[in-house]
């Protein structure tokens, strides 16, 4: 048999090991918000500001950005065997989330946090490589099946929550950290890696100047930057928004705006697919645009329903969390559509880098925002400056001849 049909030929068990992947990755990722789904109790158990607490997520994105760089950096996907890498984050994972329960104070939460950043990083990018040895085609599905997984695991928190308001914090916090060390043994005992090994994507820092000289990916990081301006921002404060929405002058934390979070968060799970289809069968650049334009305009019109009706306000967060993240796992398939050969790998770490850099500044902003304006009411209108400066670049990159590159010539 030729190479080449060797290499079209799907792997065997390529979606019962897309479905254990994800698997893991969506208990993993119980413990990335496991603090922001407690944020109310902790900032009255440890007499927080609504700024120390925004650290409280800030400190998980810092880690995130240190533990992403440095994997990358040193290549450690081609040093370690992926899924014993991914097994020993989650497990480094769950053991820093369960240290919250132990009531380190603000201080050592945030550098549990911050651990806890750093060891996801050992499981989202490699989680994407690991599929990628799984699928040549249908790879664009695939990969949009482990980012709806995070997002999905991220939303878990909040279900745990939501499930009872009587429930103690501790446990919400042991819940999320047994379910990552659920997710630790899949990724150990249950994955593997695939007969279409998925070359090397080195950082290289002397590499960067090349990458913000070319226009084209220039473009693509815009939009990238409008995307995480707006995603993580509102996925943090969402439970601040709704309680205050929904618990007029409370200071507890409902079951209804924590359940609504989890569901406005779970729902980008179909967003994740759908942006994968959409670009494939309608281009990248017009769906990301469509999308950042639809989750832009509520941004626009949530503090119009802050008063309800409820089922208004249910309806604006589930369509702003379908939309909000749909378009997110496009703007890597542009760059390595777009990049030379010879700087993907730093054209992704760069991407990524900036992107999550971005949130922590946003995720502070927020509370400081909502402080001046009075409440939260207005505060989520600043996040629509963000899809609006991203939808404008994708459109410019449309108009670029080197876009018929993007998904097979479907700009």
């Amino acid at each position: 048999m030729s190479t080449a049909t060797t290499l079209e030929t799907p792997a065997a068990g390529r979606w019962s090991m897309l479905a254990l992947l994800c698997l893991a990755v969506v208990l993993s990722f119980s413990c990335w918000f496991s603090a922001n789904a407690i944020a109310p109790e902790l900032k009255r158990v440890w007499s927080l500001s609504e700024s120390a607490a925004a650290w409280l997520t800030n400190g998980v994105q810092i880690g995130f950005v240190i533990g992403a760089l440095a994997a990358s950096l040193f290549n450690l996907p081609d040093l370690i065997r992926m899924n014993r890498l991914m097994a020993a984050s989650a497990l480094l994972a769950a053991l820093s989330n369960a240290a919250l329960a132990l009531e380190p104070g603000a201080a050592g939460a945030i550098l549990c946090r911050m651990v806890t950043g750093f060891a996801l990083a050992g499981v989202y990018p490699p989680a994407l490589k690991l599929v990628s040895t799984w699928f040549i085609s249908g790879r664009g599905l695939a990969l949009a099946g482990v980012i709806g997984a995070i997002t999905a695991g991220s939303s878990l928190p909040h279900l745990f929550r939501g499930m009872s308001s009587a429930v103690d914090w501790h446990n919400v916090v042991l819940s999320s950290s047994g379910a990552t060390l659920v997710g630790a043994v899949v990724f150990l005992v249950f994955t593997r890696e695939g007969p279409y090994p998925f070359g090397k994507a080195l950082f290289d820092p002397r590499q960067i100047g090349r990458v913000l000289k070319d226009r084209n990916l220039l473009l693509v990081n815009g939009g990238y930057l409008g995307h995480m301006w707006e995603l993580y921002a509102m996925w943090a404060w969402l439970l601040a928004y709704l309680t205050a929405a929904l618990d007029k002058g409370g200071t507890g934390i409902s079951s209804e705006a924590s359940l609504l979070t989890f569901i406005a968060v779970a729902s980008g799970v179909f967003g994740c697919f759908a942006g994968g289809v959409l670009s494939d069968r309608f281009g990248r650049t017009a769906t990301t645009a469509g999308l950042m334009i639809v989750s832009g305009l509520c941004a626009l019109t949530i503090g119009f329903v802050f008063d309800g009706p409820f089922w208004l306000l249910a309806l604006v967060v589930i369509v702003w969390g379908i939309s909000i993240i749909g378009d997110s796992a496009q703007f890597s398939a542009a760059v390595t559509e777009l990049a030379d050969r010879n700087y993907i790998g730093t054209a992704l770490s760069l991407q990524m880098g900036m992107g999550f850099a971005l949130t922590i500044f946003m995720i502070w902003l927020m509370p400081h925002l909502a402080a001046l304006l009075g409440g939260w009411r207005w505060t989520f209108v600043l996040l629509a400056v963000g899809p609006i400066f991203g939808a404008a670049s994708m459109l410019i990159l449309r108009r670029r001849p080197e876009a018929v590159r993007l998904a097979g010539g479907r700009r």
